[in-house]
């Protein structure tokens, strides 16, 4: 099952806000060079592209594991540390 958050990305219509970044020249060439070749209709789409693609990445790696999420939750519920403690070290053997 998807998570709402990863449901809201897929959706086709997202609300958008407009911001304003200060980019060298000679990048914003770069950038409109290469979106050309890659067959995009700008080179803010490009642009738009790298920034999803490392927003994924980092979340990715910082985003609480199932497992971290798992240990939380038992945590709450009471689960003496010394036990979840075991636990992960039998699931890392």
């Amino acid at each position: 099952m998807l998570s709402e958050r990863l449901q809201q990305r897929l959706r086709r219509v997202r609300p958008m806000t407009s911001i304003t970044l200060r980019i060298p020249v000679d990048v914003v060439e770069s950038l409109k060079t290469i979106a050309q070749r890659k067959g995009l209709t700008g080179y803010q789409a490009l642009l738009k592209a790298y920034v999803s693609e490392g927003l994924r990445r980092d979340e990715a790696l910082l985003a609480p594991s199932a497992n971290e999420q798992l240990i939380e939750a038992l945590r709450q519920q009471g689960v003496a540390q010394e036990q979840l403690d075991a636990a992960l070290r039998q699931v890392r053997e």
